[in-house]
């Protein structure tokens, strides 16, 4: 299974609307302008990484260390795996959820060296529903600009993304298919879900 985000993806089955139907609509308590510093400042890292001439395993370190800062990780990784997850043990839950954010951040960071010689920039946020939505424009060379759009929310008490948006590519709606075609394949075994995703991305 191709681990790189094609540009003309078909994963987009579900719109993020659709994902973020179970979250409170009164939780918030970020505003617009702390939902874009939260992104400015991720990308601020990301762009760092992206043009600081390491190799691919200290670059992925990296943007696992991003990814853990500025991201839900737990939330993400439990809305990929779906109700598979309700019958799971803690330590099987928070087993896969540690071999989740390793794979993502793998998986994003490949896309992310793409923009080598490029940078990302934040161009504007707005209120969506439950949420905000950061949106911001990738640069890289000899290609036309393009949008990366970032969900961010306070649900887990800190102000975090929880989905990026690549070119239409939906990370949760895609997250979603992809792992649940990993645990189809490894007979609904979380653990042994968990321990494909530490090779996979």
């Amino acid at each position: 299974m191709d681990s790189k985000l094609s540009r003309r993806s078909l994963l987009v089955a579900l719109p993020a609307g659709a994902l973020l139907a179970a979250l409170p609509r009164d939780a918030l308590a970020l505003d617009v302008n702390q939902a874009r510093a939260l992104i400015d400042k991720a990308l601020g890292e990301v762009n760092a990484v992206i043009n600081s001439g390491k190799s691919e395993p200290a670059m992925f370190k990296d943007f696992e260390a991003i990814f853990v800062r500025y991201a839900d990780v737990r939330y993400i990784a439990q809305s990929a795996l779906g109700p598979a997850g309700r019958s799971a043990s803690a330590a099987d839950m928070n087993a896969y959820v540690k071999a989740f954010q390793g794979y993502i951040s793998r998986k994003y960071g490949r896309r992310f060296r793409e923009f080598i010689g490029g940078k990302i920039e934040v161009t504007g946020a707005r209120p969506l529903k439950s949420f905000f939505e950061v949106k911001s424009v990738a640069y890289l060379k000899g290609q036309s600009p393009f949008e990366v759009l970032w969900h961010v929310f306070d649900k887990s008490g800190k102000n975090q993304f929880f989905n990026i948006i690549i070119e239409g590519v939906n990370m949760l709606a895609a997250e979603r298919t992809e792992i649940g075609a990993m645990l189809d394949k490894n007979k609904g075994s979380i653990a042994a879900l968990t321990a494909a995703l530490k090779t996979a991305g």
